[in-house]
C-alpha cells in the first residue's frame, strides 16, 4: 500500500475541522471526518481575526484548544476506520488563519502542531504559508498547485473554483502547465453566512434559497464592489480582515446615507441577494480575464452546495459556453478537496518537493512549504 497522509483543514468560514486520510499516485481517500467547532471555540477564533484587547493570551488558549480538537479528531478517524498508523507518513495541518496580512509579509495560523504530534504520535507538517511569503509571495492561495496536479486536462481548459469563506480560482489552461495561475476573487460564504445567521438564525443560506427570494440592489452592489481589493491585479489574496460583518455594516450605513438609497429595496433578503451577486460577479470577472474562450468550471468547498450561486454562475458564463459542475464529477467530493490538498502538501514536504506556484502567489520561485514537528 502507498504511504498515507492525513490532511486537516479549517477554513475562513470556521464551521469545523475537515480531516482526510489519503494516498497519492493515484489519489485514494481512505477515510474522512468533519468535527464541528464547539460554539465557544468558534467565537474565540472569530474574535481573534480582528484586533482587540488581550489578544496574545486569548490566542494562546485558542491555539491549545484547537490543536487538542484536531489531535483527538485524527485519532478518532484512525480508530474508527482501523487505519494502520505505521502506514501514515505525516499529517498536513493547515491550522486556523486568524490574521493574513500579505501587504506586511505576515500571516498567522494557530493549532499547535506539537500538541497534535503528542496526541497522535505522528509527524505533523504545518506552517505552510510563511515560506512563500518570505520569498515575496502572498502565501495564498496554496491549493492551485494541487488542483494542477489532480485536475489539469490535456485538451480542455478548466477552472477550479473554491467557494469557501473566501472564493478563489485556479486557472488551468489545457496542456500548458507553465500558464497555470490562480488568486482569491473575494468574499463568498464569509459574508453570506454572517448575514444569514443575523437575520434568520441559521448558520448558512441552505441552497441559497433566501438569496434567491431577494432581488440584488444595484446601488449597493456598486458600493460593495468599490472595495479596493476587486480592482487589484493578481497575485492577490484576502480574508476576514478585509471582508467581515463590521465592514458590511459600515457599507450599509454609508449606502443608507447616499442620495441613491431606496428605502423600499432595503430588506434583509435583498441584501443577501446582493452579497450572492457580489460573489458571482467577481468570479465571472476572474474567469473572463483569463482569456480562455470556454471550458469547464468545477466548484468545490461548502459553496458548491449553494444551488443559487451555481445557477447564477451558469447564467453569467453562458455566452462563453462554460460548463459549471462540482468536483464530484471528477471523483473528489467538494467537501474534501481542501483537506486533501493539505495531505498532498504534506506529501510534497516529506519528499522535499515544492508546493507553491509563483505565478499564483507572486513568490520569487518554487519553494518547499512547511516545517515538521517530529515524533
Amino acid at each position: 500500500m502507498s504511504d498515507i497522509y492525513i490532511g486537516v483543514m479549517t477554513g475562513t468560514s470556521m464551521d469545523g475541522v475537515d480531516i482526510v486520510a489519503a494516498s497519492f499516485d493515484p489519489l485514494q481517500l481512505h477515510a474522512t471526518l468533519t468535527v464541528p467547532f464547539d460554539p465557544d471555540l468558534q467565537d474565540q477564533l472569530m474574535a481573534l481575526t480582528l484586533p482587540d484587547d488581550n489578544e496574545i493570551d486569548r490566542m494562546g488558549k485558542a491555539d491549545v484548544a484547537l490543536a487538542s480538537m484536531i489531535g483527538h479528531g485524527i485519532n478518532q478517524l484512525i480508530e474508527k476506520n482501523q487505519i494502520d498508523r505505521s502506514k501514515i507518513k505525516a499529517i498536513g495541518s493547515h491550522g486556523q488563519t486568524i490574521r493574513h496580512r500579505p501587504e506586511h509579509g505576515f500571516t498567522l495560523q494557530i493549532g499547535d502542531p506539537n500538541i497534535i504530534t503528542e496526541l497522535t504520535q505522528i509527524p505533523v507538517v504545518s506552517d505552510f504559508r510563511r515560506r512563500d511569503m518570505a520569498a515575496g509571495g502572498q502565501g495564498a492561495p496554496l491549493v492551485p498547485a494541487f488542483h494542477q496536479a489532480l485536475f489539469q486536462h490535456a485538451a480542455i481548459d478548466r477552472v477550479i473554483l473554491n467557494l469557501g469563506g473566501i472564493a478563489n480560482v485556479s486557472i488551468l489552461p489545457a496542456n500548458q502547465p507553465e500558464k497555470v495561475y490562480g488568486f482569491d476573487t473575494g468574499p463568498a460564504n464569509i459574508l453570506m453566512d454572517a448575514w444569514c445567521e443575523r437575520y434568520t438564525g441559521h448558520p448558512y443560506d441552505d441552497n441559497g434559497d433566501w438569496a434567491a427570494y431577494g432581488t440584488p440592489i444595484r446601488s449597493l452592489m456598486d458600493r460593495l464592489y468599490a472595495h479596493e481589493f476587486f480592482s487589484k491585479e493578481p497575485p492577490k489574496s484576502t480574508g476576514r480582515e478585509d471582508f467581515n460583518l463590521e465592514w458590511l455594516d459600515q457599507q450599509l450605513s454609508d449606502w443608507r446615507n447616499d442620495i441613491l438609497y431606496n428605502e423600499l429595496e432595503d430588506t434583509p433578503e435583498n441584501i443577501q441577494a446582493t452579497l450572492a451577486k457580489l460573489t458571482v460577479r467577481a468570479i465571472q470577472k476572474a474567469i473572463y480575464r483569463s482569456g480562455l474562450e470556454n471550458g469547464e468550471v468545477y466548484v468545490c468547498g461548502g459553496g458548491a452546495y449553494n444551488s443559487h450561486i451555481l445557477e447564477q454562475l451558469r447564467w453569467r458564463l453562458r455566452k462563453h459556453h462554460w460548463a459549471v459542475q462540482t468536483t464530484d464529477v471528477l471523483g473528489l467530493s467538494p467537501t474534501w478537496v481542501e483537506a486533501t490538498a493539505f495531505a498532498w502538501l504534506a506529501m510534497r514536504f516529506v519528499k522535499q518537493l515544492s508546493g507553491n506556484l509563483p505565478a499564483v502567489t507572486g513568490a520569487r520561485g518554487l519553494r518547499i512549504l512547511g516545517s515538521i514537528t517530529a515524533v
